[in-house]
């Protein structure tokens, strides 16, 4: 399951796939790690990486939905693949996947249009081998979109120009194309315009980070723009703005994923080589402990974010639990990867800061993830908006498979209005829970009831109700039901060993327990509730034959599987 980029054995559906995973693989083993914490230490930008994906047409592949790709050059818009690309691109480092990250933010609006030829001179600009921009967040106003302070004024001769400023936008250096968002000054309505980051009505500003990427202050200063230039206007403006963060930022678990599995292999190399009191590291207890949890976590990573894939290739206007899917691969799998990093480093300790190692480089990038795109509370505000009907109100739904077919997500590019969360429905989570009978999924079910009760018999207050701490902690608990759903769903797609679902429910269980203790401490909560959240305090299951197999059998069989070049 997990990456290994000295054996790429995973299914393609195309040729074309397997040389573009393959060569960027080639790319980076090329280079090696001194030369990759080298760039990262200095802040060197990525150019010789842009070269390379301009050489190979990589991005304009992966980016070009098919419907305006050129014959034969196999592109399209395939969650699957772009969720290798990222992996990968996230196993080496996180700017390189941040210059695709961004450049994809700046390709929706555009793909999202009805500007055909906005499309079309994207499409020449990937051939290139350009970069593109989002600029959405200002300074004074984050991503409060209500708030943007960039206003298009008309000129009167049908020609308009626009002044105003934003804020932690990457790529905007280079960007061919920097899809921005603003204000009409005579109507007030939400309008999407593509400008050119080298034009000299253009002002960038600062490199508002120190890093290898390009995170820009840019200005407008009466910049000239046409008919020709504007994406879209009111609704529709503001749903390419969210729409757009929806395809986003379901790359960010992806880069997750990559990162601590690159970790993991450095973390157990190390660990195994290395002896203490006569003893090797490995062989403590406690140690064989924290490996075990980082690597079900890492697996459950990755299974839920694939099956969050599947059904963001199966949405459609009829069906979009995606809605629920993708906001959790955001949230929760960059905040287990936090987790997974922190296990690591318990186990490495000061060998974690060397600055020789890619563990250093992973411990600072990790932590940039769950507060991209979105904060972790904005998504979970996003998030509690599916709970009622998720336990309350299940529908049928045909049966959605693996979909690693090679398919084009034209959908995504076409998901219309943002509203409506509230009346999206799921399929019956107990369905899948029923199916498997492992002693921690047991013990998760009855947290699971005692959590729906908890809904019936002791519901938030009104107070409680826009009492946004509360609200996250009872999110919280809920998230976890849906990560634990898609994950077996996932396990028996794939297969997976007993040992290793029961393991992953045992951190699942410690988790629910975590969150039940943090929501009947909250100074809020009624007795009632306090009552309740005792209940769903629970112990896993313990089973030493189910750790040591784990152990032995899957966590010690990835010590020396990959290191990467000097």
């Amino acid at each position: 399951m997990l990456l290994n980029p000295h054996r790429l054995d995973r299914h393609y559906p195309d040729a074309r796939s397997r040389e573009i995973m393959q060569k960027t693989i080639d790319f980076f083993e090329k280079r090696g790690l001194t030369r990759l914490k080298e760039d990262f230490n200095q802040a060197v930008w990525y150019a010789d990486f842009l070269e390379f994906i301009k050489a190979e047409k990589i991005f304009s592949t992966m980016m070009t939905p098919q419907a305006q790709g050129l014959e034969g050059e196999q592109a399209r818009w395939d969650t699957w693949r772009i969720c290798e690309f990222a992996e990968i691109l996230g196993f080496y480092g996180l700017p390189y996947w941040y210059t695709y990250q961004v450049s994809v933010l700046g390709l929706g609006p555009i793909w999202m249009s009805k500007n055909q030829g906005a499309q079309a001179k994207a499409k020449k600009m990937l051939d290139a081998g350009h970069i593109f921009a989002f600029g959405l967040s200002e300074k004074e106003h984050g991503a409060d979109i209500y708030a943007s302070d960039m206003v298009v004024t008309p000129v009167g001769d049908g020609t308009y120009t626009a002044t105003g400023g934003k804020y932690y936008i990457g790529n905007a250096n280079k960007a061919g194309m920097v899809s921005t968002f603003g204000k009409m000054a005579d109507t007030g309505e939400y309008v999407f315009f593509a400008v050119d980051s080298q034009h000299p009505h253009y002002e960038l500003v600062k490199n508002v980070v120190y890093s290898q990427n390009y995170v820009a202050e840019y200005r407008l200063n009466a910049y000239p723009v046409t008919e020709n230039d504007i994406l879209s206007r009111g609704d529709e403006a503001w749903n390419s703005a969210l729409n757009t963060v929806n395809v986003g930022k379901y790359n960010l678990g992806w880069a997750t994923i990559g990162i601590c599995t690159h970790a993991f292999y450095e973390a157990i190399d190390h660990a195994s080589k290395r002896k203490l009191y006569g003893m090797y590291v490995t062989d403590f207890p406690h140690i064989q402990q924290l490996f075990n949890d980082a690597y079900a976590r890492l697996l459950a990573m990755k299974l839920f974010a694939l099956r969050a894939a599947d059904y963001m290739k199966a949405a459609s206007a009829d069906d979009r639990r995606y809605l629920l899917f993708n906001p959790l691969v955001k949230m929760k799998v960059t905040t287990q990867g936090e987790e997974v990093i922190n296990l690591l480093w318990d186990v490495i300790a000061a060998k974690g800061f060397e600055k020789d190692q890619y563990f250093s480089m992973a411990a600072i990038e990790i932590r940039a993830l769950p507060k991209l795109e979105g904060t972790v509370h904005v998504n979970m505000a996003l998030i509690i908006k599916f709970m009622a009907n998720y336990f309350f109100a299940p529908k049928d739904y045909p049966e959605v498979p693996r979909r690693d077919e090679g398919s084009d997500d034209c959908f995504l590019f076409n998901q219309g209005p943002t509203k409506g969360l509230g009346r999206i429905q799921f399929h019956d989570y107990q369905k899948v829970y029923d199916s498997f009978d492992l002693p921690n999924i047991q013990v998760f079910k009855e947290q699971i009831v005692l959590f729906k009760q908890m809904a019936m018999i002791a519901p938030p207050s009104a107070e409680q109700s826009k009492d946004i701490d509360y609200l996250l902690t009872a999110g919280e608990m809920f998230t976890l039901v849906v990560y634990g759903q898609l994950i077996l769903e996932n396990a028996r797609i794939y297969a997976i060993e007993e040992v290793v679902i029961d393991q992953v429910f045992d951190f699942l269980v410690r988790d629910f327990s975590k969150f039940a203790l943090q929501l009947y401490s909250k100074p809020s909560s009624t007795p009632e509730q306090m009552q309740q959240c005792l209940k769903m305090i629970k112990k896993p299951v313990t089973d030493t034959q189910r750790t040591q197999t784990l152990w032995k059998d899957h966590v010690l069989g990835m010590r020396g599987q990959y290191k990467m070049q000097p």
